[in-house]
């Protein structure tokens, strides 16, 4: 029997995802969770074979999650579902040690595959974004310039960037303008976009 942790914020999904699972004779749902730190908790608590987590969780993400399931429950294996399967995303998440990658658009049965190849030890990315993850390659900006860039994405203005990373206007106008150079974009707004389209910030 597949012990399994379901972790997503949007309880319909949760929910839905659940009884799919318990209608397998060789899975139990032992536990649920609607973010990042819950899933944590109850992932210690439980001790399951599979965590099942949604990318985006509140608090800690999924890859985040895994990350540190990794370092304190290393025999439960994660697999990140998702509907933002972007290529940056995937490369995260492969690096946090995450055994499976797949959108929240597979078949049920694919979905059944998956989680009991992972826990007998396999691994499963899904074949279209593992391609793009291929030809995007990696991400061409330095971790500060993802950081500054992920803040102006969300608008805020350089003086409070500068205050939330703890370095001068300047250096952040200048971590600004490299990103914008790399990406090829005419405007720190823009830039957020293309990164974030591509899963580096």
């Amino acid at each position: 029997m597949t012990r399994i942790l379901v972790a997503d914020d949007e309880h319909l999904i949760r929910d839905a995802v659940a009884g799919l699972l318990d209608l397998e004779d060789d899975f139990e749902v032992v536990g649920r969770a609607a973010s990042g730190d819950e899933a944590l908790a109850t992932a210690l608590r439980v001790r399951p074979d599979v965590a099942l987590l949604d990318l985006q969780l509140p608090g800690p993400d999924g890859i985040e999650v895994a990350r540190r399931l990794a370092v304190e429950l290393p025999d439960c294996r994660c697999v990140i579902v998702t509907s933002h399967g972007r290529p940056g995303y995937l490369k995260s998440a492969l690096a946090a040690g995450v055994r499976g990658f797949l959108p929240k658009t597979v078949s049920s049965r694919t979905f059944a595959r998956v989680v009991r190849s992972v826990a007998d030890g396999g691994r499963y990315v899904d074949p279209e974004l593992a391609a793009e993850a291929i030809s995007a390659g990696d991400s061409p900006l330095s971790p500060r310039e993802a950081d500054v860039l992920a803040l102006a994405r969300d608008g805020a203005p350089v003086e409070e960037i500068a205050r939330r990373v703890s370095l001068s206007r300047g250096t952040v106008r200048n971590h600004l303008a490299a990103a914008i150079a790399k990406l090829d974009t005419s405007n720190r707004h823009e830039a957020a976009r293309v990164a974030a389209e591509h899963g580096w910030i």
